[in-house]
């Protein structure tokens, strides 16, 4: 089954494409809209009782000093923190609901709006910093923008029960970005005079997420969408983390369990004991070995991960155990497991639940065994209640998931959406379409880990070939992709994962200067952004390379210093 978030965008870059009865001519580029012009905070105390929109409540609104909110080093703007709430209600649970949000408006504003889109299931409202995704560099804050960050219409970081009222699965989903985004921009305008001349969305993992809904369902309220990540399957991927983990517990040791990671008195199936540290090193040194010269230096990096996926075999260049498993070797069912894994999740029938993994090196990260040997266990059973219909509660080692399957697509009375179409992805017949952000030069800038172990990497390739075939090989001309070798999700494992992507995305949009390589760093050792504990001894601290467009690589030069950007250039 094809997912319809998918099917949006296709059908946005088919309407594209019918525009006209040939290809179109060279000159037909996408328009570059203008630079932002900033403008000076008229006041922040009084935006308390100044501000009026429907169904908006302002809590407190109070200054805040340069300094104390740090990310990535540089310190924040002084700036105004505004907090407040949207559409209280009653839910059908019987719960109290309501959108909460704070806002970070800068004395000294750039002209620009971030909307901060938050990861997992939300019901946090995290700091309006502006995360850009990454190690942290800088924030979307502190280079001036004003920036909104919201629960997505809940409370409650790890309880999922809020998916039992229709309204706060919509929130969660799509909605809360919809009535946010006109409530921030009239807010803005009472603090500066004038509203946002340019407006930007961001986020990584479920924000990357909300950030491609919001792309195909109100494309006409943003200018630049940054992208990491992108769960736009998110029902799937969950799904395909329940498939796997009683295949994991049938290989782990017997009665083996470890702390749970949320309820200190409890525990849960040490799952990593199916494939451990060591063994996923084993795992790892294979793959360098026979993908890592691919790029043209044996430097760590796996560069060229469509090649290494054809060069890599696992049963030939990782060793079978002929005994006690030490380490150093994978027995035949651990094999089998992990490429099934890699393979791709599918149902007894044979259909495909989700999308294949590529083969990295991040796979001997501590990231990669959270998500399969952890958070399957203690988050991706959430999905009983946020993603099926009628929810349900999901004992991941007993569950059925063919059945499972269909309650991602079924609808019922009490919920006439299903969770494909209100959760993760927006309906097929949506009338915002990805073509008219290339119409309007609005520009889409995305970045995924090679080794992220939720949502694959090979998932966004798909995504990212289905819209050039469409765009009749011109997607470059306002989607952007970057993988990044090594990273796991959002963040960590062997890899320069330190980068600015608002920067280029906002060059792009407001000055018609299409990135090209994306400059990043390793976090070694004196990091202001926090240290990278999983970098290799033997690179520098602060090792930099080019973060290439897709389906460019990042190839050495034949000469330079293996730690430094400017040794290698990317190419097709």
């Amino acid at each position: 089954m094809q997912a319809p978030l998918t099917l949006a965008l296709l059908s946005a870059a088919a309407t594209l494409a019918a525009c006209s009865s040939g290809p179109r001519p060279a000159g037909d580029a996408p328009p570059r809209l203008s630079a932002a012009q900033g403008a000076a905070l008229k006041g922040c105390e009084a935006l308390a009782t100044q501000f009026r929109h429907p169904n908006t409540q302002i809590d407190s609104a109070a200054p805040v000093a340069a300094g104390p909110v740090v990310q990535g080093g540089p310190p924040a703007l002084a700036h105004c923190l505004v907090k407040g709430k949207m559409n209280p209600r009653k839910g059908s649970d019987g719960q109290d609901y309501a959108i909460g949000f704070e806002m970070r408006l800068p004395q000294a504003w750039n002209g620009r709006f971030y909307y901060q889109a938050n990861g997992g299931i939300d019901g946090v409202v995290q700091p309006a910093q502006g995360a850009l995704g990454g190690g942290p560099l800088t924030g979307a804050l502190a280079q001036g923008f004003a920036v909104i960050s919201s629960d997505a219409g809940h409370t409650g970081r790890q309880n999922p029960r809020f998916g039992a009222d229709p309204q706060a699965r919509a929130d969660y989903g799509y909605n809360a970005v919809a009535v946010l985004t006109p409530m921030a921009k009239g807010l803005i305008a009472t603090a500066y005079g004038k509203g946002p001349d340019r407006s930007y969305i961001g986020g990584c993992s479920n924000g990357g997420r909300h950030t491609l809904v919001a792309a195909a369902r109100i494309g006409d309220q943003y200018d630049g969408y940054l992208v990491g990540a992108p769960g736009y399957r998110l029902p799937n991927a969950a799904l395909a983390q329940l498939w796997a983990a009683p295949q994991w517990a049938a290989l782990a040791t017997p009665g083996a369990t470890r702390p749970h990671p949320f309820n200190p008195s409890a525990s849960i199936p040490d799952l990593g004991t199916a494939l451990t540290a060591a063994e996923r090193q084993t795992v790892s040194r294979a793959i360098l070995g026979r993908c890592d010269a691919l790029d043209g230096a044996r430097d760590g990096i796996v560069a060229d991960t469509a090649n290494c996926q054809a060069t890599f075999d696992l049963d030939r260049d990782v060793p079978t155990c002929r005994g006690t498993r030490d380490g150093q070797c994978l027995t035949a069912g651990q094999k089998r497991m992990l490429a099934a894994v890699h393979g791709g999740a599918r149902l007894p029938s044979g259909q495909a639940i989700y999308s294949s993994f590529p083969w990295d090196t991040g796979i001997a990260s501590a990231n990669w065994a959270q998500w399969k040997f952890v958070n399957s266990l203690v988050l991706d059973p959430a999905a009983g209640y946020i993603f099926m219909t009628p929810p349900r509660s999901v004992d991941p080692m007993k569950f059925d998931v063919a059945d499972g399957f269909k309650a991602i697509y079924a609808t019922d009375a009490s919920f006439p959406q299903s969770a494909d179409a209100t959760i993760s992805l927006p309906g097929k017949d949506d009338p915002v379409q990805l073509a008219a952000l290339r119409g309007r030069g609005a520009k889409v800038l995305m970045f995924h880990g090679v080794s992220d172990a939720i949502f694959s990497a090979d998932d966004t390739v798909a995504l990212m070939q289905r819209i050039d075939r469409v765009a009749q090989g011109r997607s470059a001309e306002f989607v952007r992709y970057y993988p990044v070798p090594g990273m796991a999700h959002c963040s960590g494992g062997p890899a320069t994962d330190q980068f600015d992507a608002l920067s280029p995305l906002v060059r792009w949009v407001e000055q018609g200067e299409a990135p090209t390589g994306l400059p990043a760093s390793a976090r070694g050792a004196g990091n202001a952004g926090g240290v990278n504990s999983e970098l290799p001894a033997d690179w520098a601290a602060n090792r930099g390379r080019m973060l290439c467009p897709w389906p460019s690589v990042s190839r050495y030069k034949g000469v330079g210093s293996l730690d430094a950007a400017d040794s290698f250039f990317c190419t097709n």
